[in-house]
């Protein structure tokens, strides 16, 4: 007999953090007394811009600062016109002396930002992958990293790691890819996950906001591309997610562009050493997320557009009757739930706020 379905998640080399003793920032149950201070490095791209948009609807935050390599000075309402505030960006350096700090720095360049804001006192979101990986996984796909001993940090994932991040220093938010995957996968483990296919899709924003001749319209528009079948970044999270080199399954995890601003569709195709009937997998998913109120387990196929602007993910699970293959359709917005919305929702809980304060 299967043990009983439930969300909670275990990371294995991603899960576990080994964070050294550092300066805390001041302990609050519940944030009644004052305004959050919010600080965010790198508000200029299209997730650090969203961030900003929603913090400013916050009604427990106060944003003071944001950096912009490129805009120093510069009016924020000049360069993004819906984040209606007056402040100017400021230099990465003069983010300081706030309670929460958002860096959305890229990839390889967020470590030393993070390590300054948590020596000056501030709890940290990290945007990039610094901070998902154990030091050894992280050496493998990015290099080197400079602070060894802060990895891997909290996983951000709040429907499988909530109580973690509410205890939680340093945050690192999940990649979009993976938050689709890893919610999609996690309640079929206790069926004992044997193969993983991963076919996903995301739209043009999840390359940033640098353009490349990869994403410029006319590359993009009317097309459907593969891309990262090499080894796309995100698969050691995912891979770690589902205990691939603690003896689980193997995985394949192949991502497309299409040619839309924002989203992400997976269809996530699994093999289980038990399958179940389709009464018991719906009754798994609903079990699993009954008590999160950011993921739907829907009745058929989710559409994009259910989503899109919202931080929900939407799975629909089922089975193929011919073939006996589980297969699980994942969406969610790229920006929102894989980026800025789950930021906030990671932060509200780390300040014991209702974790959907400033969502929708």
């Amino acid at each position: 007999m299967a043990p009983e379905c439930s969300a909670a998640f275990r990371m294995g080399a991603v899960r576990e953090s080994t964070q050294p003793m550092m300066k805390m920032p001041e302990p609050r149950d519940v944030m009644t007394s004052r305004m959050i201070t919010a600080g965010i490095v790198g508000a200029s791209g299209f997730a650090g811009a969203l961030l900003a948009e929603l913090l400013l609807q916050h009604p427990d935050v106060r944003l003071r600062t944001v950096s912009s390599g490129s805009f120093v000075g510069r009016p924020i309402r000049a360069t993004l016109p819906r984040v209606r505030t007056d402040l100017e960006f400021c230099s990465n350096d003069e983010v300081v002396g706030v309670d929460v700090a958002f860096v959305c720095l890229p990839h390889g360049r967020s470590a030393t930002t993070v390590k300054r804001l948590l020596d000056d006192g501030a709890r940290v979101v990290d945007f990039s992958a610094d901070f998902r990986l154990a030091a050894d996984l992280y050496a493998e796909w990015y290099g080197q990293h400079p602070y060894p001993e802060l990895l891997p940090a909290v996983y951000g994932l709040p429907e499988l790691h909530r109580d973690d991040v509410a205890e939680a220093t340093l945050v690192a938010n999940p990649g979009c890819y993976p938050t689709a995957a890893l919610l999609a996968l996690e309640p079929l483990r206790r069926f004992g996950l044997t193969d993983v296919v991963v076919d996903a899709k995301s739209g043009v924003s999840g390359a940033g906001k640098a353009p490349s001749d990869a994403t410029h319209f006319c590359a993009v528009d009317s097309d459907v591309v593969a891309y990262g079948l090499g080894g796309h970044r995100h698969y050691p999270e995912i891979a770690a997610g589902i205990g691939v080199n603690e003896g689980g399954p193997s995985l394949t995890f192949v991502p497309h562009l299409v040619p839309l601003q924002r989203g992400i569709v997976e269809t996530i195709y699994v093999r289980t050493e038990e399958t179940p009937l389709e009464e018991e997998l719906h009754g798994c998913y609903e079990r699993a997320y009954a008590h999160d109120r950011f993921v739907e387990i829907a009745e058929g196929p989710p559409h994009l557009k259910d989503v899109v602007g919202t931080n929900y993910c939407r799975i629909f699970p089922t089975i193929d009757r011919r073939s006996r293959c589980i297969v699980v359709i994942s969406v969610i917005d790229n920006l929102v739930k894989g980026a800025s919305g789950q930021a906030i929702q990671n932060m509200n809980i780390m300040f014991g706020l209702d974790e959907g304060r400033g969502l929708t």
